[in-house]
């Protein structure tokens, strides 16, 4: 088990002991957090990861996961699209189902706790939980909502108005609200099993494994099956790449419970992808965090080419490996990726392959991205940080 002194190597005695001194201040106070899976997806690998860290420092923090059937995260995902600035296609007795299973959540869960964090829209329906003023409730905001969808946020930004504030992963998403907002940035634990670092047989051996050549170019994104992540795009970039230059390309990643189209999704990458032995589409169950780790660690270039992004945890990863990454400049990233200092943004297919291309070809400013990827996630995107804030 992983404990406070275990970070002090990485960041200092004196950042860990400010760490301390900040929970001796908050000692015994209850903490709610509640989002919509506890498997899969940025949000449980960050609370998974947060709460041990701040249940150390004193707190008494809980878990909770709202629960529903498939007709709820059917809801739920048409409406993340949508904040998204997608479409929204679903028929207008949508809302009622997230009211129903809203009402069934606020029946099985006790909402007590002094400070309550509810993440994301799945669950912020609950505020309706509240009583009388009681108790502190923060709405965490970890997807973009700078150009949501006029009808969906209109259903729940009544929800959100009542909270005593929000928090955002952008300053480009928060919106105007009678509440106080703050700028949280996710971030990653430098000790997980996803991010520690690997003996490089480990890493030889994961690659081997799953039949990509170490001694070749690797490009890889990690990420769910989502369309928003554009893997069939990523697939045109390789594809545009290869035609100058040998290399293998990574697709890496699975689905969450909250995520009803994740099957879909690898269907039409796999499709994209027939016929090529050098294009790899793993879908990997939620358990590979050292397999995820081995295969970034073997890759030569980081690709995270979203289409809407609220944060980009996996860019976090890539840069804190110290690999060169290439990503969209949407949402989030742009926070992580500072064009030509830690790595390189693109705005399209053809954007991307070029600074693909371009990366392959000048390996000493694809190392110094890297390093310099690396010590800003020290600086900024680290679990300790949001324990601290």
């Amino acid at each position: 088990m992983i404990h406070l002194d275990d970070y002090v190597p990485i960041l200092g005695a004196s950042e860990v002991g400010e760490l301390r001194a900040l929970g001796a201040l908050l000692g015994g106070r209850t903490v709610q957090m509640v989002n919509s899976t506890s498997v899969g997806g940025g949000v449980a690998e960050i609370l998974n990861r947060l709460i041990p860290i701040l249940q150390e420092l004193g707190l008494a923090v809980r878990w909770d996961v709202v629960t529903g059937g498939d007709d709820f995260f059917e809801v739920t995902k048409a409406f993340h699209n949508a904040l998204h600035g997608g479409p929204y296609t679903m028929p207008p007795e949508s809302f009622a189902v997230f009211l129903a299973y809203t009402e069934q959540n606020l029946a099985r869960l006790h909402m007590d706790a002094e400070f309550t964090v509810i993440h994301d829209p799945q669950p912020a329906g609950l505020i309706n939980a509240r009583r009388d003023g009681s108790g502190h409730w923060i709405w965490r905001c970890h997807i973009d909502l700078s150009k949501p969808h006029p009808m969906v946020w209109g259903f729940l930004e009544p929800f959100v108005v009542r909270y005593d504030g929000a928090i955002f992963s952008s300053p480009d998403f928060s919106r105007q609200l009678p509440i106080a907002q703050y700028l949280f940035y996710p971030c990653i634990d430098p000790l997980s099993e996803k991010n520690l670092d690997l003996e490089p047989e480990f890493v030889r051996a994961t690659l081997e494994r799953f039949g990509i050549d170490p001694k070749r170019p690797v490009l890889t994104q990690v990420s769910r099956f989502d369309r928003l992540k554009d893997p069939v795009g990523v697939v045109q970039a390789y594809q545009s790449v290869k035609r100058y230059t040998d290399c293998q390309l990574v697709l890496a990643g699975g689905g969450a419970k909250d995520d009803p189209e994740g099957g879909a999704v690898l269907e039409e990458v796999q499709q994209a992808a027939a016929g090529d032995p050098d294009i790899h589409v793993l879908d990997l169950p939620p358990w590979s965090a050292l397999e995820i780790n081995a295969l970034q660690r073997g890759s030569t270039i980081i690709i995270q080419k979203s289409l809407r992004e609220g944060f980009g945890l996996t860019v976090t990863e890539g840069l804190w490996k110290k690999k060169p990454v290439v990503a969209s400049a949407v949402g989030g990233i742009p926070r992580q990726v500072i064009h030509k200092h830690t790595g390189l943004l693109a705005h399209s297919v053809e954007g991307t392959a070029y600074q693909i291309r371009y990366l392959l070809s000048n390996p000493s400013i694809a190392h110094r991205l890297g390093e310099q990827g690396h010590e800003h996630v020290r600086e900024n995107f680290l679990i300790t940080t949001n324990a601290k804030r």
